[in-house]
Order: structure tokens, then C-alpha cells, then sequence
């Protein structure tokens, strides 16, 4: 049996992983010369947007041998908005790095692999999937699957971050919903050690921002983050994506073709994460190729997950920012403070998003008509 990985991130890692744990090696191609060979970037895997699963480390750990070291687990997430500051506070999910580090979530999934990885590669789609009985498609993003027909692209965005040198606490990341600053969209400040973060913006290439300056955008947004963390950063490096597909594949698997990762739709259009269903999608393809499940019934919770954010998005479009400053100002209210906590504890199982999502829904057609 012959198999086709094309990419070595997350998600064909965890695929070439799975398949070697019962006895399969497959060829694993990846056009860059080491596994994360990109920008560094900071991120997050908050327990919330993964439920049922309650701690999403360990149950990968537990269920599929897979072992994945965070930076810190959250212990605090501290949301700012144009007036109020709020916080999340307990063991509510992790903080990890991608990308270009030495201990990235691709190079730790590296280290789990036997198979030697063909770096550099040229080869395509149209070539492997003549000479190979499976491709998995883990190349990063959506292109592939649109070429395909087999992508649904729910909107476009603009994202750009930095690498800081400052002082900070690792176990508390902040995020910012300013639509004053970041129109429709959502900043993140992630630290991966205490002297080093990432700073990033991503907001949604609607027609009226797409009229806006990014770089006016940007300063805004960065003169906000050095005034509310109390201090000037310095600047080590710094990336920008344009038009980036957030959407999900009409199908997971076409013949032998299975679409993993990004080509399968993974990312969050709530947030902006995506690193645990990525994993997942990779160690379901690679199930079903063992006989284990079949692919497309194992990945009909991510299905479910990615639509339940996708209102989630809208809903979080439709609000003002005197909408947001009230919404946040009630995260420390005494009055539900603990049970916000306790929701997004990840001891908690309850299903928060799937539950408020069909209120989500109904104030999203509300505002539609009204507008």
C-alpha cells in the first residue's frame, strides 16, 4: 500500500504518525527545507471550542500516543475592549508555538516520526495521486481543495503579527475586540517565553475595510497593546497574510484523496485556532486507511464545530462596541464570574457554544433584517 502525505505541518505529521504506529510508512513530501519553516507564531487551544473533549492534550495523548508540550497551560485570559477590560481566570487551555522554533508543535511531532521527510519537494497533486493508492492533502490551506471544487470559502481575511521582545507572564495571553481599532475583527497578544510574544491582528476583507490601511490599522492597534501592557516593545520580526481563505471542504475524502488540516477547513472563523482538529483530521485519515473508522463519520464534529464558530463569528460581527464593553465588563460581574469560569474550565465538559448557538442564530437574522 502505497501513501501520499503532501505537506509535513500539524495535521500530515500526526496522519504519517498514526499510520506507523500500525505498521504503515507513507512518503511524505513538504516544499520547504524543515518542518515549520515559516514565520513564528503564537497561539492558543482553549478547551471551550473543543467540546465534549475536556482537556485536549491529554486526550491525544491518551487516546492516539500522540505528545504535545504547550508553553504554559492559560491559566488567566484577560479580554480588552474599547473601554472595559474583563478576565477569564483558571485552567481554561494552552498556548503553543508554530511555525520556525525549536519546540514548535511541528518539530514535536517531527521527533514522534520514523519516516524520513522529503524536503524540497516539487512533487503536485496531478503527479502523486497516479502513483500513489492514498493522498492526503495537508498542505496548509484551502487552495487545493478550492482547485478541486471541494471547498466552501465563508469569507477572506487580513492577518498581521509581530515577534516582541518585553517582559511577560506566559500563562496569560490577552485579546482585544476593539471594532474602533480593528473593524470586525480581533487582535491577539500570545507570550512563548517571558521575554518573547506575538502580537496579531485579523479582521475580516469585507468592502469597507478593505478601503481601510493596514499599516493605520496596525500602528492603532500597536500603540494600544504598549499603553495597556505598560510598556514598549521591541520588534524582531513580523509576517503578513492577505486574503486568506476561512471555509471548510464539501466533502472530507474524494475517491483515495483525503483533504486534512487547513485543506480540510480547520481554522476557527470565531477565534482564529485550529491546531487540535487539525491533528485530529490527521489521525482520522490515516484510521480510516488502517480500517479503523471511517473518515467521514469521525469528522462530523468538526463539521459541527466549525459551523457553531461560524456563527460565532457573525454574531460577534453584529455587535457594537458599547456591546462589547458590556459583555466584558460582566466577565468579572460577582454574580456569574465563577460560572463563566467554571464553563470554560477545562474540568468542564459542558458544551457552551453548541448551547448558545442557536441564540447566536436567532440575533443574527434579528440584525440582518434590521440592517
Amino acid at each position: 500500500m502505497k501513501i501520499a502525505i503532501l505537506g509535513a505541518g500539524m495535521s500530515g505529521l500526526s496522519c504519517a504518525i498514526t499510520l506507523e504506529k500500525h505498521g504503515i510508512i507513507p512518503t511524505i513530501f513538504e516544499k520547504r527545507n524543515c518542518v515549520g519553516d515559516r514565520f513564528v507564531n503564537a497561539e492558543a487551544m482553549f478547551s471551550l471550542l473543543d467540546r465534549p473533549i475536556k482537556d485536549s492534550l491529554q486526550f491525544l495523548s491518551k487516546n492516539y500516543d500522540i505528545h504535545l508540550k504547550p508553553i504554559s497551560a492559560v491559566n488567566k485570559l484577560v479580554v480588552h475592549s474599547k473601554k472595559q477590560i474583563g478576565s477569564i481566570d483558571g485552567k481554561i487551555g494552552y498556548t503553543n508555538v508554530r511555525g520556525r522554533y525549536e519546540n514548535s508543535y511541528e518539530c514535536q511531532l517531527e521527533k514522534q516520526l520514523i519516516t524520513k521527510i522529503n524536503f524540497n519537494s516539487t512533487c503536485e497533486y496531478e503527479e502523486v495521486c497516479k502513483n500513489f493508492d492514498y493522498v492526503i492533502l495537508a498542505t496548509g490551506d484551502g487552495e487545493y481543495a478550492s482547485h478541486l471544487g471541494n471547498y466552501k470559502c465563508d469569507l477572506t481575511c487580513t492577518i498581521r503579527g509581530v515577534t516582541v521582545e518585553g517582559k511577560f507572564v506566559t500563562d496569560i495571553p490577552h485579546v482585544w475586540f476593539n471594532y474602533d481599532v480593528i473593524p470586525k475583527g480581533y487582535a491577539w497578544a500570545i507570550p512563548f517565553s517571558e521575554k518573547e510574544a506575538n502580537l496579531v491582528i485579523a479582521y475580516p476583507d469585507y468592502p469597507d475595510n478593505i478601503k481601510l490601511d493596514i499599516n493605520t490599522i496596525w500602528e492603532k492597534f500597536y500603540n494600544l497593546a504598549c499603553k495597556d501592557l505598560n510598556q514598549e516593545f521591541k520588534i524582531t520580526d513580523k509576517f503578513e497574510i492577505t486574503k486568506y481563505m476561512m471555509g471548510i471542504c464539501n466533502i472530507p475524502k474524494i475517491d483515495n484523496t483525503y483533504f486534512v488540516g487547513n485543506c480540510f477547513g480547520v481554522l476557527s472563523p470565531g477565534l482564529g485556532f485550529g491546531q487540535f482538529a487539525s491533528i485530529l483530521t490527521g489521525i482520522y485519515s490515516a484510521y480510516d486507511i488502517c480500517g479503523i473508522g471511517k473518515y467521514e463519520e469521525l469528522v462530523k464534529p468538526l463539521f459541527k464545530n466549525y459551523n457553531h464558530s461560524l456563527v460565532l463569528r457573525k454574531f460577534l460581527e453584529s455587535l457594537k462596541d458599547n456591546d462589547l464593553d458590556f459583555a466584558i465588563k460582566n466577565l468579572d460581574n460577582k454574580l456569574i464570574d465563577k460560572i463563566i469560569d467554571m464553563i470554560c474550565s477545562t474540568d468542564s465538559k459542558v458544551n457552551f457554544l453548541e448551547g448558545v448557538t442557536p441564540l447566536m442564530k436567532l440575533w443574527n437574522n434579528y440584525k440582518n433584517i434590521k440592517d
